[in-house]
C-alpha cells in the first residue's frame, strides 16, 4: 500500500475551510493546564467545601438564557464553570455525601475519562483497541464472578438498563428468537416474573419497558431481616403454574435498596434451577462486594446467575456512568439484541472486522469508552485494595450503630447487612410524639443538614415509618464525617423539637 502524503493539504493551501481546532494551540495548552489544575485543587481540597449548597438564582439564571450564536473563548467558559457550576453539583464526590449509593470517584478516573474524551471513541463495534479493552473487562468479571468463558458483558449506562436487558435476554430465551418480530400478543402463555418487596423500583419498570406490564412482577414478601421469604417464592410460582401462567424470571437482590439486604442467592437459584427460570441478580453496588473478603460470603449463590446486573460507579469508584450487565450465555445473550444489517456489515479485515461488536449484545450502537475509565480503576488500585474500601464502609457502618445504640434520642430501624444504616431522632423522650410528627420532624431534620452543607444523608420508610438513611459507599468517608452527621442531626431534632414546644 502507498504511504500517506506527508502533508495531504500541502496543494490546496487557500481553501477556505474551517475547523474547530484551537488557532493557538500553544494558549489552548496553557487553558487546558489550568482547567484541569482547577479539577485537581477541587478534589484535594473537597473537605473544605460544603457537601451541597442551594443555587442562587443568579447561577440559574444564566441557564435560563438563549442559544448562543455566537461562540465565546474558553477561558469565559470555563470561568462560569468554576463560578456557577463546580460549586453547586450533587455532592457525591464529598465525604459527608451519604444519602444515596453513590460512588465518589478518583483522580485516577477522572484522568481516564479525559483520555476517552480525546480519543473519541465510539465503542459499538469495529477492529478497535477501546473494544478490546471491554473484552478484557468481560474476561475480569468473568473471573470475579466465577463465571465460565462463554459468559458475555456489556458497558451500559447503569443497573436500571442492565435489568431491563437482562429482561429481554430472558424473554427470548423462555420464547424464542421469533418473540422479537412477532411480539408478546403471538404467545398465549402470560410470562410471570419474581422479585422481592425490598428490590429497586427499576425491576418493576423493565417488566413495563419490556412489554409484560408491572402486574406480570410478583412482589415476594420479606422476612425480619428484609431478604425475599424463599417459601413464598415457591409457593407464587406454583400458584401461577396452576392458574395457567409461564414463570420465566427471578430476580434476586444484592443490596436492597432501603437497607442494603442481600437476598439468599443461593435458595433462590435452587427455586430458579427446579423452576425452570431465570435466575437473575440485582447487584446495584453489593455485586462487586465480591471483591471484599468482608462481604463476599453474603454473596453465596451469585456464581449460580443467568445475568447479574451491577454498577462499577458504586462501590467499585469508577466516574459516572459505567453500568455493567454480565450473562453467563454470550449465544442467548445476542440471541436477545444482534440485528446484522448492511450498514453494519462484518468483515474479515480492515475496520469492519473483530466481530462480535458490543453493539450485538445491547441497544446501543453509539457508545462511549466507558470501559477504560473502569480498566485504569482496576489496573491502578487492584482488586485487593478496592476490596478493603468496601470492607471498610460496612466497618463504618458498624461504627454509626454503635454510636447510634448510645444516644438515646436516636432509633436503629433496620438491621446492618451492609454499609446502609436506617435510623430516626426521636428526642430526648421515645415516642413523645405521634408517628406523622416523627416522621416530619426526620424529615426537616436531613434537609436542614443538607443545607448546612454538614452531610448529605436521605429518608426513605422502613415498616411505614420515615427514616434517616445513611449509605457509606465513598472511599474518602470515615468516622469524623458519620459524628459530624450525627451531632448535626441531634443537634437540629433538639433545636427543632425545642422551637415546637416552646
Amino acid at each position: 500500500m502507498d504511504k500517506l502524503p506527508k502533508d495531504p493539504i500541502a496543494d490546496h493551501p487557500q481553501d477556505a475551510h474551517q475547523s474547530l481546532d484551537p488557532e493557538d494551540w500553544s494558549a489552548f495548552r496553557q487553558q487546558s493546564h489550568r482547567m484541569l489544575d482547577d479539577m485537581l485543587d477541587f478534589v484535594e481540597h473537597l473537605r473544605e467545601r460544603p457537601v451541597w449548597q442551594p443555587i442562587p438564582q443568579t447561577s440559574r439564571a444564566k441557564f435560563q438564557v438563549t442559544l448562543p450564536q455566537q461562540g465565546q473563548s474558553l477561558e469565559s467558559a470555563h470561568e462560569t464553570f468554576m463560578q456557577d457550576i463546580l460549586p453547586y453539583g450533587p455532592g457525591n464526590s464529598h465525604p459527608g455525601f451519604m444519602g444515596w449509593v453513590q460512588g465518589g470517584g478518583t483522580p485516577v478516573g477522572m484522568l481516564a475519562d479525559m483520555l476517552a474524551a480525546g480519543l473519541n471513541a465510539n465503542v459499538g463495534g469495529r477492529d478497535q483497541m477501546p473494544v478490546e479493552v471491554e473484552r478484557q473487562i468481560v474476561r475480569w468479571m468473568r473471573e470475579l464472578f466465577v463465571f465460565p468463558e462463554t459468559a458475555s458483558g456489556v458497558f451500559v449506562t447503569g443497573t436500571s438498563m442492565a435489568n431491563l436487558m437482562a429482561v429481554l435476554v430472558a424473554r427470548t430465551v423462555a420464547l424464542g428468537k421469533s418473540v422479537r418480530q412477532q411480539g408478546l400478543r403471538e404467545f398465549a402463555m402470560q410470562l410471570t416474573a419474581y422479585t422481592s418487596v425490598e428490590a429497586h423500583g427499576c425491576v418493576a419498570q423493565a417488566m413495563d419497558l419490556a412489554g409484560f406490564g408491572t402486574a406480570a412482577l410478583r412482589r415476594i414478601p420479606s422476612n425480619d431481616l428484609f431478604e425475599m421469604d424463599t417459601q413464598a417464592l415457591e409457593a407464587a410460582i406454583e400458584a401461577d403454574r396452576a392458574a395457567g401462567f409461564q414463570p420465566f424470571f427471578i430476580a434476586g437482590t444484592a443490596g436492597s435498596v432501603d437497607v442494603g439486604a442481600v437476598d439468599p442467592l443461593n435458595k433462590i437459584a435452587d427455586i430458579a434451577a427446579r423452576q425452570n427460570c431465570w435466575f437473575h441478580v440485582d447487584g446495584a453496588f453489593g455485586a462487586l462486594g465480591m471483591m471484599s473478603p468482608k462481604v463476599a460470603p453474603l454473596l453465596q449463590g451469585i456464581q449460580r446467575a443467568d445475568s447479574i446486573a451491577f454498577d462499577f460507579h458504586k462501590w467499585g469508584q469508577v466516574q459516572y456512568d459505567a453500568g455493567f450487565l454480565l450473562v453467563r450465555d454470550a449465544a442467548q445473550h445476542m440471541d436477545a439484541f444482534a440485528a446484522p444489517v448492511a450498514y453494519l456489515r462484518r468483515e474479515s479485515r480492515g475496520l469492519a472486522g473483530g466481530s462480535p461488536w458490543p453493539c450485538d449484545f445491547g441497544p446501543d450502537l453509539s457508545r462511549g469508552f466507558r470501559a477504560l475509565k473502569t480498566w485504569f480503576t482496576l489496573q491502578v488500585y487492584g482488586t485487593e485494595k478496592l476490596g478493603n474500601i468496601i470492607s471498610q464502609t460496612c466497618d463504618l457502618a458498624q461504627y454509626l450503630v454503635q454510636q447510634i445504640s448510645q444516644h438515646s434520642s436516636l432509633e436503629l430501624v433496620a438491621p446492618v447487612a451492609l454499609n446502609v444504616v436506617c435510623f430516626r431522632y426521636l428526642g430526648e423522650t421515645k415516642y413523645n410524639s405521634s408517628q406523622r410528627n416523627l416522621d416530619d420532624l426526620n424529615r426537616d431534620i436531613v434537609a436542614d443538614l443538607h443545607e448546612s452543607g454538614i452531610a448529605v444523608p436521605s429518608t426513605t420508610t422502613v415498616r411505614g415509618q420515615l427514616a434517616i438513611r445513611v449509605a457509606i459507599v465513598n472511599h474518602r468517608t470515615h468516622r469524623g464525617d458519620l459524628d459530624a452527621m450525627l451531632n448535626a442531626v441531634i443537634a437540629v431534632g433538639k433545636t427543632r423539637t425545642d422551637q415546637a414546644t416552646e
